[in-house]
């Protein structure tokens, strides 16, 4: 064991050479810069420096109306051409969603990931490509009657950009299925976790070593309920000490309602909807979200619960995502099997559920009357073909919005959410006379109990960044941990700032 006896102006270090110890704190020192999702739930990037080398985890945009996230997005806070490499959580795209703007300008190395994130992330950026564009040249077209004027940005990206990405994806195993490291030097190595999120998301192992003396830094990226549809249960840290963890704070000062529970009000509402022929509007995550509500759906229509009443899925992106999720059966839950597997169903498909692909189609929606549900992406409400449904039916008092997620502050959704009238939809503004019903609970992210006893699963923890929250939800996590754990040190970054570990 090393020993220090420090004085005024001097340290003496007893039992080592100085220039080793310089060298092992050389190597050791660990230095970690949240430039996204500091106090805020969007644009996930921290950047981890250490053995000389950089290591960007996420590398994600920022959303929100597009006057205040523009300027964001546009510019990153590094040279792509510094890092050394990238890991990436998960292919939402407030965690992928820069990459191709990443390597636009720049960088030209490994982007790390499951297979299954390296899948979905394509499409992700694809269909993120194509909204920006097809709003830009929507706005465009309509920018003489927008009031007040409305601001016209470019695309960050086109779908070439996207396809640069695609061969810097170096796809990995969960550790639990390939029980191997990943080594990143003779030094440094990685490993995923399931983290239970969404398909393919991963929670992040580092482990450094020198001299042998070993740190080692978790990153959960986003972390699913306990338990969630669909998806196994996130997985525990087993290496002894992690002192580190960098931890999502989404829900970090609530708890959810019981599967159980959302289950039985989703039927209640769509009974509702059946029985007075109402239109029930559900914007949606296409990734995540949207598959845990057709699960849900499927779950009530097998057990007769709810009428046979039209279901559509208005998502392209939801669509092209199905082929994935039959793929990858390693990340499901064993209700999957107990659900559907035994009655040889696929648990994304079922009568009276069609995808809506082509503008055509979806545009036929527009005159058809209830009862009906229209499962649209995203689900922030700020951008894709939400919108038109949106600005088409949110001034009828007999349509049904239910917000099935989170709404990050300044977006569309938290706005209706938060009883604003009338907001401006696609360049017009529109009264919210809709019936809004706030169903939270179907989030794929974990609550407050469910993060608070994954930081005390985490063996030898000393130290625990909050982010991915807003500033509230973020105190009130850190006020839960100090009274719980008081002898770990919780820090709650602002965007830009840095750490030694």
């Amino acid at each position: 064991m090393l020993q220090f006896n420090i004085g005024q102006n001097h340290c003496q270090i007893v039992g080592i050479s100085l220039p080793l110890f310089l060298n092992v704190c050389y190597y050791l020192c660990m230095r970690i810069t949240f430039y996204g999702a500091a106090q805020d739930v969007t644009g996930s990037k921290h950047l981890v420096e250490t053995q000389g080398k950089k290591l960007l985890l996420d590398c994600g945009m920022h959303q929100g109306p597009r006057s205040s996230t523009y300027a964001a997005n546009s510019t990153l806070p590094f040279k792509p051409d510094s890092l050394d490499w990238v890991i990436l959580s998960h292919a939402h795209l407030d965690h992928c969603g820069l990459l191709p703007l990443l390597v636009k300008q720049g960088y030209s190395k490994d982007i790390y990931c499951t297979h299954a994130t390296a899948e979905i992330s394509k499409f992700i950026m694809d269909d993120a490509a194509e909204v920006q564009k097809q709003d830009h040249d929507y706005l465009k077209r309509h920018i003489d009657t927008i009031q007040p004027p409305h601001p016209l940005f470019p695309p960050l990206y086109n779908l070439e950009d996207v396809f640069q990405v695609l061969p810097h994806f170096s796809q990995q195993a969960y550790f639990k299925l390939s029980k191997t490291w990943i080594d990143l030097t003779p030094d440094l190595r990685f490993k995923f976790y399931d983290a239970g999120h969404i398909l393919g998301s991963a929670i992040t192992l580092i482990e450094t070593k020198e001299e042998g003396l070993v740190k080692r830094l978790a990153y959960t990226g986003d972390m699913g309920q306990f338990p969630v549809p669909m998806l196994a249960h996130p997985e525990e840290i087993q290496e002894s000490p992690t002192e580190n963890l960098i931890i999502e704070c989404t829900y970090g000062d609530k708890n959810h309602k019981p599967n159980s529970e959302a289950l039985e009000e989703l039927k209640k509402i769509i009974l509702s909807a059946a029985e007075k022929k109402r239109v029930i509007l559900m914007p949606a995550f296409a990734l995540g979200r949207v598959q845990e509500i057709i699960y849900m759906l499927h779950e009530l229509y097998d057990q007769s619960d709810i009428p046979k009443i039209p279901i559509y899925v208005d998502s392209p992106l939801a669509e092209k995502l199905i082929p994935i999720f039959e793929k990858h059966i390693e990340d499901y839950s064993k209700e999957v099997w107990n659900d559907f597997g035994s009655k040889h169903e696929l648990p994304l498909k079922f009568e009276n559920l069609t995808y809506v692909v082509t503008s055509e189609d979806s545009k036929a929606l527009n005159p058809k009357n209830g009862p009906m549900i229209i499962i649209g992406s995203s689900g922030m409400m700020e951008g894709g073909r939400i919108l038109h449904h949106l600005k088409n039916r949110i001034e009828d008092p007999e349509t049904m919005l239910v917000i099935t997620g989170y709404q990050a502050a300044g977006t569309l959704g938290r706005k209706i959410q938060d009883g604003i009238s009338p907001v401006r939809i696609l360049g017009e503004m529109r009264a919210v006379n809709a019936e809004v019903i706030v169903m939270d609970e179907f989030s794929a992210h974990a609550d407050r109990d469910g993060l608070f006893n994954y930081v005390k699963s985490v063996p030898g923890l000393k130290k625990v960044f909050l982010v991915h929250g807003e500033s509230d939800k973020l105190d009130s996590f850190k006020k839960l941990l100090n009274e719980k754990l008081p002898n770990l040190q919780v820090e709650t970054p602002l965007p830009g700032s840095s750490y030694e570990v």
